[in-house]
């Protein structure tokens, strides 16, 4: 699921204001690859790869080594490596793991059913592939504010959250709630590869404003 054919509206959410910089900066604290990993932008390798991209950095962001891994191209635990600049290295990680999240097998080795890539990642591959923890759940129209809340309590367990967007017809993309609170979400878009807010009345209305589209519809959240 992709904004391929989104119309560009610019970073996602409202503007940036420097509540997003404080507000991941404390889900960061203790994690300094981390940190220096969202400092970058990183935009999904291809139109179809946002899925893959956000569970590389949910990955990351619960995973120092991982994150390591990715700011510098070495593991600090195992003789794993990856080649090339941080962008390059993160679109490695994100085409190989777009293949597996969309293959016959999950993470824990158990039958799924295999998606077409070229239409995106589903989002049960994508609560899979986030942990045991984790389950899918559809926002529906009257109950928005209630899909709200259900972020805000995946938040708490200090935990990512991924959230499908799209139009009034599709879910067309993801991305990764990294932080909230009743008043606004702070979340990463891959189409953009960066930072920003959506503030509550936005996300309860529909009109979020993420690569174009507007629609909350599936949130992956721990259960």
């Amino acid at each position: 699921m992709s904004p391929v054919d989104a119309p560009d509206d610019g970073p996602v959410g409202r503007p940036v204001g420097p509540p997003v910089g404080r507000t991941v900066a404390a889900v960061l604290a203790g994690r300094p690859w981390g940190a220096r990993l969202v400092e970058q932008p990183l935009v999904q390798p291809d139109h179809r790869s946002c899925g893959a991209a956000v569970l590389v950095l949910a990955r990351a962001l619960t995973d120092e080594g991982y994150a390591e891994l990715l700011v510098t191209g070495r593991h600090p635990r195992t003789d794993v490596t990856l080649d090339g600049p941080l962008v390059d290295r993160f679109h490695q990680e994100v085409l190989a793991l777009h293949r597996r999240v969309t293959g016959p097998v999950d993470v824990r080795g158990r039958l799924q059913l295999p998606w077409p890539r070229v239409i995106g990642t589903p989002p049960w591959a994508v609560a899979g592939q986030l942990g045991a923890s984790y389950t899918t759940r559809a926002v529906l129209p009257a109950r928005r504010e209630s899909a709200y809340d259900t972020i805000l309590t995946g938040l708490g367990h200090q935990r990512p959250v991924a959230l499908f967007v799209g139009n009034r017809r599709l879910p067309r993309h993801v991305v990764l709630t990294l932080a909230g609170d009743e008043r606004r979400l702070v979340v990463y878009d891959p189409g953009h590869g960066l930072m920003a807010e959506v503030p509550r009345d936005s996300f309860a209305g529909a009109r979020l404003r993420v690569s174009g589209w507007d629609v909350p519809w599936f949130v992956v959240t721990p259960a």
